[in-house]
């Protein structure tokens, strides 16, 4: 059996599909509505499929065109993607790389990895995007980014997860507070204090390692506020609304009055991955990988 179509037809019959409307569709597709029929009528008699159920009112959708549909997607952005590395290639930029990351990546490790990677290739563009864990873990199913940086430590089995560094924690406190590393001795000291900590949401995971650090210490929280980002937090201790436990290497680069104190003999870590999409065709995502080092002892 042997079928003779186009992209285009593609293009145009997964448009209504998406959208269930014949005039949005051409106006989205810049072709007329009656061309656009004449298109999907094309591709149906080509394939001797009916597609779609349509009258002068509404648009539905048959069982084989919603499979056709599902089956499009991704794969006409495979297509899309690969033509247009074929495109920056011919035009001497190489490519770019879509990376999707939590906050602390960018610390060092994000800027670090540009800077090695560009010595090589210095054509390559960065796609940078802050996005929680599950945010990436959706794009990167969808092929939207190509790599992610995420502190979770499972997957869905389509994706390949590889840790890259191990972080203790540290207390955040403010500079005035009584409590220093000579005087600290237990977490349970702080068992009275508000604590400020990062969104359970953000990253579920991540926030379970923080509250196992209080079980083990002994007591349940008192946490006032959350948010998604370091700054909000060391500001809002700075100003006296709590305290709070973060990964110790956020610590560089503000200059606020806050101090940490490393939990240095607490076994639990901040474990920093690497997560991608083995079906990601992207080239540049394959050569980055070199790049990165893998940690398996972070595990």
């Amino acid at each position: 059996m042997s079928y003779q179509l186009g992209l285009r037809q593609l293009q145009y019959f997964l448009t209504v599909a998406e959208t269930l409307h014949f005039r949005k569709a051409s106006e989205i597709l810049y072709i007329s509505q009656p061309g656009l029929s004449k298109q999907i009528e094309k591709l149906e008699n080509e394939l001797g499929v009916k597609l779609l159920e349509r009258d002068n009112r509404n648009v539905k959708i048959t069982e084989a065109g919603q499979y056709l549909k599902n089956e499009l997607g991704n794969s006409l952005k495979n297509i899309a993607d690969i033509l247009t590395h074929t495109k920056l290639i011919h035009d001497g930029k190489a490519g770019i790389i879509r990376i999707g990351y939590v906050g602390s990546a960018m610390r060092n490790v994000i800027p670090d990895l540009m800077i090695r990677f560009r010595k090589k290739h210095p054509s390559i563009r960065f796609s940078l995007k802050e996005m929680d864990n599950e945010s990436q873990i959706k794009d990167l199913l969808s092929q939207e980014i190509d790599l992610g940086f995420v502190r979770i430590d499972k997957v869905p089995s389509e994706l390949t997860l590889r840790p890259i560094i191990q972080d203790s924690f540290s207390i955040v406190l403010p500079k005035n507070h009584p409590l220093d590393q000579k005087t600290f001795k237990s977490l349970f000291q702080l068992k009275n204090e508000d604590f400020i900590l990062f969104n359970k949401d953000y990253s579920p995971n991540y926030y379970e390692k923080i509250i196992s650090l209080f079980d083990q210490a002994g007591f349940e929280p008192l946490i006032s506020h959350t948010t998604v980002h370091a700054f909000s937090i060391f500001k809002l201790v700075e100003n006296g609304f709590g305290i709070s436990i973060v990964p110790t290497s956020l610590q560089e680069g503000y200059n606020l009055d806050i101090k940490f104190l490393e939990l240095s003999d607490v076994s639990q870590r901040a474990v920093l991955s690497l997560v991608w999409n083995s079906k990601n065709s992207n080239p540049v995502r394959k050569e980055i990988l070199n790049y990165i080092p893998i940690n398996d002892k972070a595990l």
